[in-house]
């Protein structure tokens, strides 16, 4: 019988050939608007963020910028990504915390991270793993619904699927799996509509 291990194995060799390069499909430009981006990037497709980040960034390209801004003009920028208040109030304290505590720059520990407003476990992982290059496993809906849909995980809660998920594959693999698996679901594997014959590690597994 096959374990989670040598599944986990096959799983990569596609995710491998399927989608070789991935890239945070996020645009910024510095560390701060990677936080920024992925802070709006809650409850938001990522593409409706590019669509806003261009004329946000070009006011406010570093938390000096932001923390300067009004609470409601930031909320009119970013009005069309949804919690524009919420977002923007936590976005407001994050520039102003960044220029009071860390002389503006991105902190790089989770610790850190985890305590600015709005930012979650997820959230972190995300700037730790694609900012710092350091080794993170940033697991949001899409990757919960494939580990559990793939058999690599039977977690209920994202820490859970989160754990199995690093005890299954080397850290040096983490960043570059969390992108592919994000970016394969969203193509291949979806929530709704799925087809098992149209998405080829549900295939594999369902043929094996």
């Amino acid at each position: 019988m096959e374990s989670k291990k040598q599944r986990a194995q096959r799983i990569q060799k596609v995710l491998d050939a399927t989608i070789p390069n991935p890239e945070v499909p996020l645009n910024y430009a510095n560390n701060f608007q990677l936080l920024v981006a992925t802070v709006l990037s809650a409850q938001c497709t990522d593409v409706r963020v590019n669509l806003v980040t261009p004329k946000l960034f070009f006011v406010c390209p570093t938390p000096y910028e932001m923390a300067k801004m009004p609470i409601e003009k930031l909320a009119l920028a970013i009005a069309t990504c949804g919690l524009a208040n919420r977002k923007a109030h936590s976005l407001h304290e994050i520039a102003k915390i960044l220029v009071d505590r860390f002389h503006g720059q991105v902190p790089s520990s989770f610790e850190e991270l985890e305590s600015l407003p709005g930012v979650g476990h997820k959230t972190a992982s995300c700037i730790v793993a694609h900012a710092f290059h350091r080794p993170a496993f940033p697991v949001d809906t899409h990757i919960f619904r494939v580990a559990r849909r793939w058999g690599l995980s039977s977690g209920r809660t994202v820490e859970a699927v989160e754990e199995d998920l690093k005890r299954l594959f080397l850290k040096s693999s983490w960043a570059k799996l969390h992108l592919q698996m994000v970016l394969f679901a969203r193509r291949f594997c979806t929530a709704k509509g799925h087809v098992i014959a149209a998405c080829p590690i549900c295939n594999m597994l369902h043929l094996s």
